[in-house]
């Protein structure tokens, strides 16, 4: 499988390549902030941790844990918030999961399970679940049996969201899709 690219730091997007839990946090902390910034969030935990490993995590003082989070640079504009987010994402992986984050998806039976699978999760609404299970789909090969269905417009071909991202181009080709996207909300019509 190849290596993802979502932050430009090359060993923040070989972490997110290969640890499940961290593309599941890297997904969580994607929202008002820079996606590159989000997904470079598991990166900071795991050096100031040691580790990235959910049981720790979720076992770890809350207080501590916003510490870390919150030590500049921050894992989030809102480090404090976010931290809990991740101890709670943690918490249900292990209870779960048995501290597997892949099994979210390697054990889903279609592509509508995996949705509400991801829409259960602390963090997680309708639109960033079905971008994850398209990111999952396009960029992973998770394709559980209805994904497209389950990801609607972020199955198809294009550059909508971080599903799409695979290098600096196709970064600024999203951002300029959702620039586009919320004018034409703002104006009243809609985006192909």
């Amino acid at each position: 499988m190849t290596t993802l690219w979502l932050t430009g730091e090359p060993e923040a997007d070989r972490l997110l390549s290969d640890d499940p839990f961290a593309l599941l946090v890297g997904m969580l902390l994607d929202q008002q902030y820079p996606m590159e910034h989000a997904f470079r969030g598991p990166w900071k935990i795991a050096q100031r941790l040691g580790t990235l490993d959910p049981g720790v995590i979720a076992g770890t003082d809350p207080e501590e844990f916003v510490a870390l989070a919150t030590t500049p640079p921050a894992i989030h504009r809102y480090g404090r918030a976010m931290a809990g987010r991740v101890q709670e994402l943690a918490r249900v992986v292990v209870d779960t999961y048995d501290g597997d984050a892949s099994r979210l998806w390697t054990t889903a039976a279609s592509g509508g399970e995996l949705l509400r699978r991801v829409k259960a999760l602390p963090g997680f609404g309708e639109q960033k679940a079905k971008i994850f299970v398209a990111l999952l789909a396009k960029q992973r090969g998770v394709r559980p049996d209805g994904w497209e269905t389950t990801a609607g417009d972020y199955a198809l071909p294009g550059h909508r969201s971080v599903a799409d991202v695979t290098g600096p181009d196709e970064l600024q080709s999203v951002r300029a899709y959702k620039k586009a996207a919320k004018a034409a909300a703002k104006a009243g019509t809609t985006t192909a």
